[in-house]
């Protein structure tokens, strides 16, 4: 399918395809006039990168792990090394430390509305 398919198909811009396609997270083919080819293994593909940026993975860190996120061979992990395990693990920590800052923020605001609706009464 052409990149305005692809761009339906998966929910992500052109121009961000282009980008991925640029950083090296996808390779799709190519008409015999030049255009892009994308076939649903690269649309799946898509997703995935999506998800990772989405979580705020960077793409040096998606570009090591794909291989093995895509293809279900577990390639990307199994000979992982200790720096990108690392790395991973960092993000992760952050990320989790992100979301407890969030649930904290989420509960005082529970609490303020909780205390706002009992004064209205």
């Amino acid at each position: 399918m052409r990149i305005s398919e692809a761009s339906r198909a998966s929910g992500v811009s052109a121009r961000s395809l282009r980008h991925y396609e640029d950083e090296g997270l996808i390779v799709p083919g190519r008409f015999s006039n030049g255009f892009r080819d994308y076939c649903r293994s690269t649309i799946d593909r898509v997703l995935v990168i999506r998800s990772l940026l989405e979580s705020g993975l960077p793409v040096r860190l998606i570009r090591e792990a794909l291989p093995g996120l895509t293809d279900g061979s577990g390639a990307g992990t199994d000979g992982a090394g200790e720096e990108f395990l690392h790395e991973v693990q960092s993000h992760r920590d952050r990320l989790a430390a992100r979301i407890a800052v969030l649930s904290d923020q989420q509960a005082a605001l529970d609490a303020y509305l909780r205390r706002a609706r009992r004064t209205d009464l």
